[in-house]
């Protein structure tokens, strides 16, 4: 089991670590989303406000923690917001695509529950 859960850390780290540095290396070519499609409006908010740049910073740094395997909880506390909108914009803004969004919510999900025995005091009574 150990080994899964340090997968699944490692390749989320990956992800993010590539997508992250993509805003700025733009290696990997995005499309953007049909004109006057709510995607779009999204989008033109997120980028043009900075709004973006923040999240790609705090996925930047996420990564290099998940990478490093040092402070996991805390790349899983910055990452947890930013991959539920991942996510929630696939499924209900752009409707299509679903694959990476799921793929990344089942990989956080999986590190997250192979730190079970350190987010214990969150939960206890």
């Amino acid at each position: 089991m150990k080994h899964l859960f340090t997968t699944a850390r490692i390749l989320l780290g990956v992800i993010f670590l590539v997508f992250s540095l993509n805003y700025w290396l733009k290696f990997i070519p995005i499309p953007a989303p049909a004109a006057e499609s709510l995607a779009a409006g999204f989008m033109g908010a997120i980028y043009g406000s900075g709004f973006l740049t923040l999240v790609k910073v705090l996925e930047l740094v996420s990564a290099v923690l998940l990478l490093s395997g040092r402070f996991t909880n805390l790349a899983l506390t910055l990452l947890g917001p930013i991959v539920v909108n991942i996510l929630l914009f696939h499924v209900l803004i752009k409707q299509a695509d679903h694959g990476l969004s799921v793929l990344i919510a089942i990989l956080a999900l999986v590190v997250l529950v192979g730190q079970k025995n350190y987010l214990k005091a969150i939960f206890a009574k």
